[in-house]
């Protein structure tokens, strides 16, 4: 009989170790998660501003083929967004 209560203790304490490591995991993979979350975030925000940043450097260039050039994809860029909500 001691024997069989000495191995439950075992297993019992097995298994509180395996749940602490899967609450860790967890909690981990959570904080991934959100971090993954914040860097897309940040990643849309950045290619903003070097859109931005190219459209006004276009235009400060004194316009000429550069401005017309990105503003030609620019609007080849909203023609197929128009393009994929008219699909729906």
């Amino acid at each position: 009989m001691l024997e069989i209560e000495q191995k439950i203790t075992k297993l019992i304490e097995l298994y509180e170790g395996e749940r602490q490591r899967a609450d860790s995991l967890s909690l981990e993979l959570s904080q991934s998660r959100q971090t993954v979350l914040d860097q897309q975030k940040q990643i849309a925000e950045l290619k903003t501003k070097i859109d931005s940043v190219q459209l006004q450097s276009a235009f400060g260039a004194g316009g000429g083929p550069e401005a017309k050039a990105r503003l030609t994809a620019l609007i080849r860029e909203i023609d197929k967004c128009i393009a994929l909500l008219e699909e729906d």
